[in-house]
């Protein structure tokens, strides 16, 4: 006869048989399966008609479903293939002052100049499919010095590339320290590039300002930070960049940038484009500062120089004055 058969006399016969639970208890650890370790807990059965309801133990809290892990620097991210939000005004008044192209205005010389421009572009852009090259839509406008017409060039450039009928362009501005395509435009300026450089939580397309201006979007600079050139140099960058892009459309991405000989974040940004428009002031940029710029914009494959503020033609080309009026 086992221990367990052994009639029990006397004081201890009236004490109860351990129940199912207690005996299990002296088994698994609860208090541990509780707190994650130990062995997986083992559901208690239903209780018996001898045993009270305050023996039996609490239920096992039922975990929560597990948060995704954040996205690594390395993961892909599909790029966006349109831009939401309302299209804001752009300040025609302004654009007139700056001579900068109106969107609906007369042929001017200014406009079919940078006719002229765009078709280079378009032609290092895009192969004969439609489908980028290397990068080639993604475009640096930048310049030796401040005052030499960088932004204005790059405002010009965009909207006559937006005049294309089956073109989408995204202007950025990537001057940080002094941004000024939101002013000039009439746009609102907000969060922007460097916020989604900066916040790895920022999704960039919802800093994008759509336009009244067909085809046309801007990107603003953002906030303002000491270290602005390290975050361009950072691997985020390449992310940010590829969720501006679309690759199933013809997107092009123009990037205002800082002049290269005042500000670093430049050399950093040759890296991510495939092509460059360094614009050259007539009778002020020095031949000096043109191979200083030039040999830290190196990292770019395509660079072309833009001559600005010529003021005569050694062709005798006089654009805008053949159509004498807007064309019907």
């Amino acid at each position: 006869m086992s221990e367990d058969d052994k009639p029990m006399n006397g004081p201890s016969s009236d004490r109860k048989r351990p129940s199912l639970i207690e005996r299990a208890a002296d088994v698994y650890d609860f208090d541990a399966a509780l707190r994650g370790a130990g062995r997986a807990p083992v559901p208690a059965p239903p209780p018996t008609s001898g045993e009270p309801e305050s023996a039996q133990p609490s239920p096992l809290p039922v975990p929560s479903p597990p948060v995704p892990a954040a996205l690594g620097p390395g993961a892909f991210v599909p790029p966006v293939a349109a831009w939401s939000g309302l299209a804001l005004p752009v300040d025609r008044e302004r654009l007139s002052e700056e001579g900068i192209i109106q969107p609906e205005g007369d042929v001017t010389g200014t406009s079919e100049e940078f006719r002229i421009v765009k078709r280079r572009v378009l032609s290092a852009a895009f192969g004969a499919d439609g489908k980028p090259e290397a990068r080639g839509n993604f475009v640096l406008v930048s310049s030796a010095h401040a005052g030499e017409g960088k932004t204005w060039c790059a405002i010009n450039l965009a909207i006559s590339l937006a005049a294309e009928q089956d073109m989408d362009v995204l202007l950025v501005d990537a001057d940080f320290g002094k941004p000024g395509i939101c002013a000039r435009l009439g746009l609102p300026e907000g969060p922007g590039l460097m916020d989604a450089l900066v916040d790895p939580q920022m999704a960039v397309e919802q800093a994008v300002l759509r336009t009244d201006i067909p085809g046309l979007s801007v990107l603003p600079a953002g906030r303002q930070v000491r270290n602005d050139t390290e975050f361009v140099a950072s691997d985020r960058t390449r992310l940010v960049l590829d969720r501006l892009d679309n690759r199933e459309g013809r997107r092009i991405i123009i990037f205002d940038s800082p002049p290269a000989l005042a500000a670093s974040p430049v050399a950093e940004l040759a890296r991510h484009v495939g092509q460059i428009l360094f614009v050259v002031r007539a009778d002020r940029t020095t031949e000096a500062a043109l191979r200083d710029s030039l040999n830290l914009l190196s990292a770019c494959p395509v660079i072309r120089l833009l001559l600005n503020g010529v003021k005569f033609s050694s062709s005798g080309r006089q654009f805008g004055n053949y159509y004498g009026k807007a064309m019907p």
